[in-house]
């Protein structure tokens, strides 16, 4: 069969822009199917001017999803498909939180973006705790309005880092030329046009992110900007995450719709299925992130999650929200072993250097290089390897860096059991990391449940597909299921065995927590 007479090689194909923190990919799906019909992917630069510091350029990053786009037509082309008949919608995913500012007039940056990591606003966080009512420096003052403590995390203390220290950004807002928005914005307005007509535009799960929605009305809450001093007209308008938000006007992709947007963790949650109240994925990335979908209700943490929105499938249609939990040094431990201390030659040989020991050797790491996220929440945290003694190798290291973050994942699965009060069964995973298999068996055995890996790993790029073309309605997402044959690991240890390695673990946590402050 051929393109021509109308026919369609592929059938209907969605694409999606997934832009992630150390690289962005663009994949063509075949809608319904979820078949991946080509991809190109490329990697990010990080930028880290000082300790803590972790930016990007916001033009490099564009830069990279146009190549991974055009790589990815060409190679539709190779295969018999015609990009401007065949792709129907196209869907955006991505790093959430990372902020960028740039001029609505000119396009331009006006400031590298702040990453999800970098730590520079600890000192921005402590003078907004002053301004709390009765000096209680609670960090959980804004939670009932917004879901989210006050930490470095979050996209509203990141602008305010830039409001107050940049000169160009308090320039442009004096101007009324200033724009702000995280990487789905950027890109939506860029692809949509940018200076010429580009759509300013978010959906609800990347807005509950910034820490200026309100969880409840999906709507920019006028005490949140007062607390952090954001003008309204520098924020993009929220939408749903399943809707048209304009036609792109980049050139392979011309009329096109852009018609679905998610943030990476909230796409790899729908990209998993996980569509009903009570189910739960884990991303294994460069953090790793848990989220446990809640339904339509908002459920209140009070065991150091987060309430966020998971999804809004239409402008109509309900919010439904989860649980979540952020682990924020997961394969990027691997990484510093790498780059810092040369013990392995990429994430690759992590799983034989980790065998080339019987056990653990009783060594644990707690991979705190910028503090703990959930669900300690603990910015002073600092890394450290307890139990090593002079029988110590290099595959206890290894194994421990890979075990912590097996143990991150138990402290917030306690964490959503407690809060949500339904334990949860099993826990379907995706992201790099899971091609360690070994460490997928030991999750398994440090959690004490079944855990599921798909065949089909490009979750996080699926979901953003899945509701751009339910937007156009070339993808029935509530009756038509893409799960594919998962791995299973059970678990193959004793309880009490889990449990004295958990409890090694949290003595290690202690010896991390509150670092800097002995200082």
């Amino acid at each position: 069969m051929s393109t021509t007479g109308g026919m369609k090689k592929f059938g209907d194909l969605v694409g999606s822009i997934d832009e992630g923190t150390s690289s962005a990919r663009f994949l063509l799906f075949r809608a319904e199917t979820a078949e991946v019909v080509c991809f190109h992917q490329k990697e990010l630069r990080l930028i880290c001017p000082q300790e803590g510091w972790v930016e990007q350029d916001p033009h490099e990053i564009l830069s990279v999803v146009y190549e991974c786009i055009e790589r990815t037509l060409e190679k539709l082309v190779e295969l018999g498909g015609n990009p401007q008949t065949d792709i129907v919608a196209i869907g955006v995913t991505n790093q959430r939180e990372t902020t960028i500012v740039w001029d609505r007039t000119t396009g331009e940056p006006l400031y590298n973006a702040i990453v999800w990591q970098d730590m520079r606003t600890s000192s921005t966080v402590d003078q907004l705790l002053e301004t709390v009512p009765n000096k209680t420096k609670n960090k959980n003052y804004l939670k009932p309005l917004c879901g989210l403590p006050l930490s470095p995390y979050f996209s509203a203390v990141k602008l305010r880092w830039l409001l107050d220290n940049v000169p160009k950004v308090k320039g442009a807002v004096r101007a009324g030329s200033c724009l702000f928005g995280t990487v789905d914005t950027w890109l939506i307005w860029n692809l949509t046009g940018g200076p010429d007509g580009g759509a300013h535009v978010t959906d609800v799960s990347n807005a509950s992110r910034t820490m200026l929605m309100n969880i409840e009305t999906l709507k920019y809450d006028k005490a949140l900007m007062k607390f952090f001093d954001v003008p309204l007209e520098i924020l993009p308008t929220i939408r749903s995450s399943s809707e048209v938000y304009g036609l792109i006007k980049f050139r392979p992709l011309q009329h096109i719709p852009l018609a679905g947007c998610l943030g990476d963790q909230q796409s790899a949650l729908v990209g998993q299925e996980c569509l009903t109240r009570g189910r739960a994925k884990a991303t294994y990335g460069t953090g790793c992130f848990l989220l446990y979908n809640t339904g339509t209700a908002v459920i209140d943490s009070y065991h150091g999650l987060i309430s966020t929105v998971a999804y809004q499938m239409g402008p109509n249609a309900l919010p439904v929200y989860a649980l979540e939990g952020s682990v924020a040094v997961a394969g990027a431990a691997l990484g510093w072993l790498r780059d810092n201390l040369n013990l392995i030659g990429g994430a690759s040989e992590s799983e034989s250097a980790a065998l080339e020991v019987e056990n653990n050797g009783d060594v644990y790491f707690v991979p705190a290089f910028s503090g703990l996220y959930a669900p300690y929440w603990d910015p002073e945290a600092r890394g450290v390897i307890c139990g090593i003694t002079e029988d110590t190798q290099r595959g206890h290291i290894v194994r421990a860096a890979l075990e912590a973050v097996c143990f991150q994942v138990r402290d917030i699965l306690d964490a959503m059991n407690n809060d949500s009060g339904t334990p949860l069964q099993k826990l379907k995973v995706d992201g790099g990391m899971t091609a360690n298999a070994i460490m997928m068996q030991w999750q398994a055995d440090l959690i004490g449940l079944d855990v599921l890996k798909p065949k089909f790993v490009e979750t996080t790029a699926l979901g953003a597909a899945m509701v751009a073309g339910r937007a156009v309605g070339k993808w029935d997402i509530e009756n038509v299921s893409v799960e594919s044959d998962s791995t299973v690991f059970k678990p193959q240890i004793s309880e009490n065995e889990r449990d004295v390695r958990y409890k090694r673990w949290k003595m290690a946590i202690e010896r991390a927590v509150g670092w800097d402050k002995c200082l």
